[in-house]
């Protein structure tokens, strides 16, 4: 199980607070060869590392924006990764890549193409909003003609896996326009969904408005009122809500991603990625084109089990009852903020998703 960092963008968005480098056009292919260099360096040191994660054989290209790289140094970093000498279309179960619009736009079918010889089965798009707007407001590249033009482009190339980000929460954002987006979106029939509540991260250039008094950050019963939209809509037209800021129709639930909420291990690649091999986590330096680890940290039992009830209880499918305190979970249950399922588990009913954070906290 891979994740392989990206940490280049054309430009940054208003609301990022990720680690990323601006990639300048005609001055870029010497830092992406050396980015790409330098990963399958540490592919080779970290062998052994991701040897004892292959139980679970996916590959995750993240970013930055993924898809400003080019086929060939895509292809040279994910043959390393698999480290067989066989394709990797041979190989990853689920190999999926991110990706811009305007990337997809400006590079056309030939790209996604190259992309699924390569072996990438599984794409997730950033479109985030289909409103001009506030398309602008976040400083993507894109605007919405641009998303609707990916995604047939996507879909005419054969990529049968799609998943879409979107974002609520915006003090801008009216439930009429989210209404609208969710409109077209749910048209579209993407595989896979994923709304996430838009945060104020300090040192994203969203923070610096907000301590200069130039946005106003959502009432919480306004991103409440979106996010039970959200969830209505999308299981109307037939996505399984299956964890907090994910919907999936049936069967079609991310493997890669769901393997996090487990806790299972995996080996981050790319200047600040992070690790977990189980008991320990480490994390790269945040620099390019060279990068060392960072740090490292080992759990205790009691922040094991606590991070074990934290991402579990993100999840439909919840977490083992003999997990909690009964102390705790008694009156949770009785009320209905813990609900009982089959096999011993406790799940927050979808209703509550939206606070799990504060019923979280009384548990652990």
């Amino acid at each position: 199980m891979i994740y392989l960092h990206v940490p280049f963008c054309r430009s940054f968005c208003t609301y990022c607070d990720f680690y990323s480098e601006i990639a300048c056009r005609g001055r870029d292919a010497q830092a992406f060869a050396s980015y790409a260099d330098a990963v399958c360096a540490e592919i080779a040191r970290r062998k052994d590392e991701i040897e004892a994660t292959r139980d679970l054989d996916t590959l995750y290209i993240g970013g930055g924006t993924p898809s400003v790289l080019p086929l060939a140094l895509l292809r040279q970093m994910a043959a390393a990764a698999l480290m067989t000498g066989r394709p990797p279309a041979e190989a990853f179960s689920e190999f999926t890549m991110e990706v811009n619009p305007e990337d997809i736009v400006e590079k056309g079918a030939d790209y996604v193409r190259g992309l699924r010889e390569l072996g990438v089965n599984r794409i997730s798009m950033g479109v985030q909003s289909l409103d001009d707007g506030i398309l602008r407001w976040m400083n993507r590249r894109h605007d919405a003609d641009h998303a609707r033009q990916a995604f047939r482009i996507l879909r005419k190339a054969g990529v049968e896996n799609i998943s879409i980000d979107l974002i609520f929460g915006l003090s801008q954002l009216s439930e009429t326009i989210l209404a609208q987006t969710l409109d077209e979106v749910l048209a579209w029939r993407p595989e896979h969904i994923s709304a996430y509540q838009l945060s104020i991260e300090e040192g994203s250039a969203l923070g610096r408005l907000v301590r200069e008094g130039r946005y106003t950050e959502a009432l919480q019963e306004q991103c409440a009122a979106q996010y039970a939209l959200l969830c209505t809509r999308l299981r109307e037209a037939g996505y399984v809500h299956y964890e907090i800021s994910n919907w999936a129709l049936p069967g079609r639930e991310a493997v890669h991603n769901s393997a996090y909420w487990t806790r299972h291990p995996y080996v981050g690649l790319g200047p600040g990625a992070h690790s977990f091999d189980g008991r320990v986590r480490s994390w790269n330096e945040e620099s390019v084109p060279q990068y060392t680890q960072g740090g490292r940290e080992m759990l205790s039992e009691a922040e094991a089990r606590e991070e074990q009830i934290f991402l579990g209880l993100r999840t439909a499918r919840g977490i083992p009852e003999e997990l909690l305190e009964p102390s705790k979970a008694a009156p949770m249950l009785a009320d209905g903020r813990l609900v009982r399922l089959s096999e011993g588990r406790i799940r927050i009913p979808e209703d509550r998703w939206f606070v799990s954070d504060g019923l979280i906290a009384i548990l652990i």
